[in-house]
């Protein structure tokens, strides 16, 4: 994965989670933007927990990337 691959889904308007899946088999979910944070570097980010546990990731293990529905299964609806 690339660090603009991560980018697209960071600064999708609007914001959908998704889940980082690892080359270990771990999947660490991004519930919201706020929740992660890039190195400069593009090569690794960190991912933080609802329970505030922090997980770096180097880039080079990610294998895919899994976009969730929303909660209600569809998009937002604007009003006209």
């Amino acid at each position: 994965m690339t660090i603009d691959q991560i980018r697209t889904l960071y600064d999708a308007q609007p914001f959908q989670p998704f889940v980082i899946h690892l080359a270990d088999g771990r999947q660490i979910p991004v519930e919201h933007r706020e929740f992660m944070a890039r190195a400069p570097s593009g090569r690794t980010v960190t991912v933080y927990g609802t329970d505030d546990a922090a997980h770096i990731i180097d880039l080079l293990l990610v294998t895919d990337l899994e976009v969730r529905p929303t909660k209600n299964g569809s998009r937002r609806k604007r009003r006209g």
